[in-house]
């Protein structure tokens, strides 16, 4: 009887002991876990002076958003390159601009216009064209997009509305400059469908 628990006090030590373990190692782990996840959020997040007072700020990985900064990207080449005032020097700027997002196609498109006396036309004719983005359309694996924007042409007399319809593709270019922010380059930009949508004559008095 006194063998039997004795046995039954061993076995019972044995079994605590192993419980202890198991649970100090599950306790250990979990530790371990969130120790990790801790140091791993902390890492996302730097420091960055702004005007000489810290500002917490979370850091993201390189192609975290990389679809919108593209679509960004192809909006701002086709901004500039379309919107002009009759102003050699606000011509020159944008164009300038617009140049370091794309590649020589860029370039071409503007010597034919040029060629065309397209530019010596807003001036003369006091022209005043903007462009409004409607849709892009980007193929996130090959990088290929096709751009949907409606141009409006206001000159002295009348109005005039063209639907634009661009293709190309993109690259990515590092590193990023001031004068290339989203750190991409269209390449074989190229015409699907310009023409007039509507053409409205202004009232005179």
């Amino acid at each position: 009887m006194l063998l039997k628990n004795i046995e039954s006090k061993i076995k019972l030590a044995f079994i605590v002991s192993i419980g202890s373990f198991v649970t100090s190692a599950i306790i250990v782990g979990v530790g371990l876990y969130f120790a990790f996840q801790l140091v791993k959020d902390s890492r996302e997040y730097i420091y960055a002076l702004d005007a000489g007072i810290p500002v917490l700020l979370r850091r993201t990985d390189v192609d975290f958003n990389r679809q919108a900064e593209y679509k960004g990207h192809i909006k701002l080449f086709h901004t500039l390159f379309f919107t002009l005032v009759p102003d050699d020097d606000y011509i020159e700027r944008n164009i300038e601009q617009s140049i370091y997002l794309i590649d020589k196609s860029g370039i071409t498109e503007f010597n034919n216009l040029t060629e065309k006396g397209y530019y010596n036309a807003i001036i003369s004719s006091s022209s005043v064209l903007s462009i409004q983005t409607d849709s892009i359309d980007l193929d996130m694996e090959t990088l290929k997009f096709r751009f949907y924007g409606t141009q409006r042409i206001e000159r002295e007399t009348s109005v005039t509305n063209r639907q634009l319809i661009k293709e190309g593709s993109l690259k990515d270019l590092n590193p990023r400059s001031d004068n290339n922010p989203f750190g991409a380059l269209i390449l074989n930009w190229r015409t699907v469908l310009n023409k007039d949508i509507n053409h409205v004559k202004k009232r005179t008095f």
